[in-house]
């Protein structure tokens, strides 16, 4: 039987740990914590326990009050409730701020609010591929309600100073919105301490269970922020709907493992990756997309220069991704926003490295990367 490929596609998704996934069976089934967490019987009270013992363990993951926390279906919806909600509750301004390189979740959302009058400006990255802080606050304007950027990016793992950022936009008078969706579990994140006013995470990144996210909904967000969905005023009234315990329960457990192994978990990784990073750009051929040194270690995107090279070639040795998961088909538009020409973009692919990643698994993606180069040129 043949050996499975090594899975390096951790920034697409993540398995639940084992640990979670105890927590969430304890909630599932007859005998489990079942109960609607919004019914005022005993069994609903021991469901609603669970889900703000929950919503804890991820605020102080985050450095945030348990209260600032709305759940969510995932990070789209994290998204999608912090910008329209934003945009929606505000008619006096009517213009934002984000960049050619964020997820498609926030590109999507902020057409279709270009699509209903709403002036974007979209900042272009540097040659590092970075959106710095003064292209931020050159695009600031009178009427400027809300910038939104990723703190990591999804696909070159490359770092925004949103601390910088932040200050800039606080001093404004607008919002910052963050896609922490890649930072999660790999940075040190306090609230309380950093300007950022709306924050979106999900769990599916951080070995929980897909479905389920969160948005941080700061003080001076909140009194703006209009729902998305209606139909019982749920999380005080800014996201109706039943709760899904067993989910919530896992993003809760997983949330709070993230942040005490962290530390070392990004060390061991941080290891690997160098070793990944030596070994592929030691080959010929290989070259590295984005900043060499603002960026975090568990992701690395690179250039093959192989005819006919995709990530495909690869699939039977090492999973990996050519774009985003949540992209459909086509280059990449985070490389194409860089200035790669279509062609090198198709032949570039993500590697990221997460908790279960062993050296065996890198020598195997270094091997097989090497094995597409040495490999005679198609004839046709």
């Amino acid at each position: 039987m043949p050996t499975p490929p090594a899975y390096l596609d951790y920034a697409a998704t993540t398995p639940i740990d084992d640990r979670v996934l105890h927590a969430m069976l304890g909630c599932m089934g007859r005998q489990g914590c079942f109960a609607n967490p919004a019914s005022s019987h005993g069994f609903g009270s021991a469901a609603r326990a669970r889900v703000e013992a929950a919503r804890q363990q991820v605020a102080q993951a985050l450095g945030a009050v348990a209260g600032d926390m709305v759940w969510t279906s995932g990070a789209t919806e994290s998204n999608n409730l912090a910008i329209k909600g934003i945009a929606q509750g505000d008619a006096s301004r009517r213009h934002l701020v984000s960049s050619v390189l964020e997820h498609k979740a926030v590109i999507d959302t902020l057409q279709h609010l270009e699509r209903h009058g709403f002036a974007v400006t979209w900042l272009q990255p540097d040659a590092a591929g970075l959106i710095q802080p003064e292209a931020v606050k050159a695009a600031l304007r009178s009427d400027t309600l809300l910038v939104s950027l990723m703190w990591v990016n999804n696909e070159l793992g490359t770092l925004t100073d949103v601390a910088a950022i932040g200050e800039a936009v606080r001093a404004h008078g607008a919002l910052l919105h963050v896609d922490a969706v890649q930072a999660a579990g790999k940075l040190a994140i306090d609230l309380s301490q950093l300007p950022i006013d709306l924050l979106s995470v999900s769990a599916h990144k951080v070995y929980g269970p897909k479905g389920v996210g969160a948005l941080y909904v700061g003080p001076r967000a909140r009194p703006q922020l209009a729902a998305q969905m209606h139909g019982g005023g749920h999380e005080g009234g800014l996201r109706s709907g039943t709760l899904p315990t067993h989910q919530l329960v896992g993003m809760g457990t997983a949330f709070e493992l993230a942040e005490q192994l962290r530390e070392a978990e990004q060390a061991r990784i941080a290891e690997l990756a160098a070793y990944l990073r030596d070994g592929l750009l030691g080959l010929p051929g290989v070259s590295l997309n984005g900043c060499p040194d603002q960026r975090i270690a568990n992701t690395i995107n690179v250039h093959v220069a192989a005819p006919g090279f995709s990530s495909q070639a690869l699939a039977s040795e090492v999973a990996v991704s050519a774009t985003s998961a949540c992209s459909s088909a086509g280059a990449s538009h985070v490389l194409q926003a860089l200035g790669l020409p279509d062609e090198q973009a198709r032949r570039s692919v993500r590697l990221s490295l997460g908790r279960y990643s062993e050296r065996a698994d890198v020598e195997r993606a270094i091997a097989a990367v090497r094995a597409v180069l040495s490999a005679p040129a198609p004839m046709w």
